[in-house]
């Protein structure tokens, strides 16, 4: 498989960015709600096969197959835009102003909410015969880890929240990991590769994403959860959201940026510190 250098990619790393701002409105929230749709199916995916088989890594091997077809497919997660976006201002490129870069992040977030809420609803519905019975035991496993990560994080109350908003942290340092491995490699194999390894990563280790919890919880709360909105917003999605901005932005995208794109200046070698003054030619 052919492979693309840090100094390479990280160019269609800003391409990709400065391109994601200039997108039409249209198109942003048609790729984020059909984004939204595909990795809330992936979770179906990966819950199911955690509650067959009471084993968690599972569903943490599975998981990356919806990641895998959406970013090949040109969709967009808020969570790779937050890192990708604002490298384009920070190279100045025209027209690139930091209205645009949050008119993205917006419009790509509310696409992948509606895609999210879209199959929810859908899920809830097969899960209980169109709400005439109780979920099963994958639906419960929903309703679980729903309460789990909302009233769970309530409870503790700020210590909660933050613990919320580091685990998001860690969930996009992974997750733009995963949308820079489609840049890495030019084949298919490749670039599924060097997108799954991330992406199992951070579903092993229950860290949180912003647009995995659009779905996750309202499910729970369609098929019986007991916590409200306001829980779910408050200790579960705004701590991700930030969280995730920061993971993202700060702890992958930049780095890769200052060190591949604004690299400083080499050392001189010991041969070049040694010569002689060149002679004068006056």
């Amino acid at each position: 498989m052919s492979y693309s250098k840090p100094a390479e990619f990280i160019q269609t790393m800003i391409n990709t960015g400065e391109a994601k701002v200039r997108t039409s409105a249209r198109d942003l929230i048609l790729r984020g709600t059909m984004a939204g749709i595909i990795l809330s199916l992936a979770v179906v995916v990966a819950i199911t096969t955690i509650t067959q088989t009471g084993i968690g890594v599972v569903g943490a091997i599975v998981f990356p197959v919806g990641f895998c077809i959406l970013s090949l497919m040109g969709y967009d997660l808020v969570t790779g835009v937050f890192g990708l976006a604002p490298l384009a201002k920070f190279e100045n490129r025209p027209g690139i102003t930091w209205s645009r870069v949050l008119r993205c992040w917006g419009l790509v977030g509310l696409g992948n909410l509606i895609g999210s809420l879209l199959v929810a609803f859908l899920i809830a519905l097969s899960f209980t015969m169109n709400f005439s019975v109780e979920p099963g035991a994958v639906g419960q496993t929903f309703i679980k880890a729903a309460t789990a990560r909302t009233v769970g994080f309530e409870e503790l109350g700020a210590n909660g929240w933050i613990t919320c908003f580091v685990r998001g942290i860690l969930c996009n340092l992974m997750v733009c990991l995963g949308v820079i491995g489609n840049m890495t490699a030019r084949s298919v194999a490749g670039k599924i590769a060097a997108m799954w390894l991330p992406i199992f990563i951070f579903f092993a280790l229950v860290f949180e994403h912003a647009v995995v919890n659009m779905f996750l919880f309202p499910l729970g709360m369609m098929l019986g959860a007991d916590f409200g909105i306001a829980t779910w917003l408050n200790f579960n999605l705004i701590p991700t959201i930030l969280g995730n901005l920061v993971g993202g932005l700060l702890f992958t995208c930049i780095p890769l940026y200052l060190t591949h794109a604004k690299t400083a200046p080499a050392l001189n070698t010991e041969a070049d510190v040694n010569a002689e003054p060149a002679l004068s030619t006056r």
